[in-house]
């Protein structure tokens, strides 16, 4: 295989383009492979290891049978789910969407990220987005042609009035509005945001969102949101779309997915919501790119989001419990933990175990204790940031976790 620093045969420069030269094989590859030589118990890569609904899954084998989807769905994407998101989207949030013109389906959430990225942003502008963050939004920007300007999530009192500065008190990891309000240049286009955020589970508040509102309109900058764990937020915690907030619903560019509410992150089925003007110029880009994909689970996607509340609440419920199973079995095995009110996982701090570098920890933690893990530092533009922190993933079986908690306890 042809490595990234491999050159052209026909002179001397990389066969790989610079825009992307800093990115090679992603951490989720190298891990999920040394989980699969060793037996180890995975809790890096975040998908479940369950399926979803069985109504939903009928609902794809039946499009498939009827014939529905099996050749090129429409660009936008079928009427059915445009319609099933628009409907979602007024349902929970009270937000307005036109189906034909304000709804793009797209191949999941990271092609929803990657063409809004290709269509709004020209080479040299500025693309803020919280860092730890998700690997595709760099190479995203990348391929853009934009610089991206990392906003360090750091470590702090989760959010909770005065208990929050008590002793014992959960920690979670937050925004400083400050920084995010000077980080913004006459150069600025874009606000990358993830909330829930993956990968330390913060969900931005209501009066955090509101600021950073308030700052995108003062500074006329464009904002796409990542929140395609949008059902998956603990305790108190509360998801609020930024484009329900004044002046947010023209220039945000709101993502969501299939794949994390319904357990079936294979069938990439992603979509986008933003006013007409937004959603052309991503189609723009997004038909360079599949064009089209996953139509018989498009209208299963669409049935799907028209489960009961029920299915809602228990999805929150047994994933929570998942949550505190695996957040007691980090704390006993000596982790320093950070709750978090949202996603599918943890981020732990290894230091209290006696180390630092978070690289090394995972590489060696299958053979010391079965399980695989993620560095968080593959997050971060500034590594050192994230050096001592460690994801894992709690959508799996209590069983699954359970045995997890047990190997781990190997590490005292």
């Amino acid at each position: 295989m042809t490595s990234a620093a491999s050159t052209d045969p026909a002179g001397p420069r990389p066969l790989l383009n610079r825009r992307l030269a800093e990115f090679g094989t992603t951490i989720f590859a190298e891990m999920s492979a040394l989980a699969l030589s060793t037996g180890s118990i995975n809790l890096g890569q975040g998908f479940p290891d369950t399926d979803g609904p069985e109504e939903v899954r009928e609902a794809a084998v039946r499009a498939l049978r009827d014939g529905r989807g099996n050749q090129y769905p429409p660009g936008p994407g079928v009427p059915e789910l445009r319609n099933a998101v628009a409907a979602h989207q007024h349902r929970r949030y009270r937000l307005d969407f036109d189906p034909d013109t304000e709804v793009l389906v797209t191949a999941g959430a990271t092609e929803a990220i990657a063409a809004a990225l290709l269509a709004l942003v020209e080479p040299g502008d500025e693309v803020i987005a919280l860092e730890p963050y998700y690997d595709s939004y760099a190479a995203s920007i990348a391929m853009a042609g934009g610089t991206r300007v990392p906003v360090t999530l750091r470590p702090g009192p989760a959010p909770g009035g005065a208990q929050a500065d008590a002793p014992g008190a959960p920690l979670s990891f937050r925004l400083d509005l400050d920084e995010l309000r000077d980080a913004v240049t006459d150069r600025t286009r874009l606000l990358l945001l993830n909330t829930p955020h993956n990968p330390t589970g913060t969900v931005l508040t209501r009066a955090e969102l509101a600021e950073i509102a308030r700052l995108a309109v003062e500074r006329d900058l464009l904002v796409v949101t990542d929140e395609v764990y949008e059902y998956l937020v603990y305790d108190d915690a509360e998801h609020i779309p930024l484009a329900t907030f004044p002046g947010m619903r023209e220039r945000t560019v709101t993502i969501g997915s299939a794949g994390k509410t319904f357990a079936f992150t294979g069938w990439k089925v992603g979509w986008v919501t933003a006013s007409a003007p937004l959603v052309t110029a991503v189609r723009s880009a997004k038909q360079f790119l599949t064009y089209v994909a996953s139509g018989p689970f498009q209208y299963a996607a669409a049935e799907a989001l028209a489960l009961p509340q029920d299915y809602f609440d228990g999805l929150r419920r047994t994933l929570q419990e998942g949550r505190d199973l695996l957040a007691a079995g980090l704390t006993a095995a000596g982790f320093e933990v950070y709750r978090p009110a949202g996603t599918y996982f943890i981020t732990t701090d290894i230091r209290p175990l006696g180390e630092s570098d978070g690289f090394a920890f995972c590489r060696a933690l299958p053979e010391r204790a079965g399980v695989v893990a993620i560095p968080n530092a593959v997050f971060y533009d500034h590594r050192e940031e994230g050096a001592p922190f460690v994801r894992f993933a709690f959508c799996k079986r209590p069983e699954v976790i359970q045995e997890a908690a047990t190997r781990l306890a190997k590490l005292r």
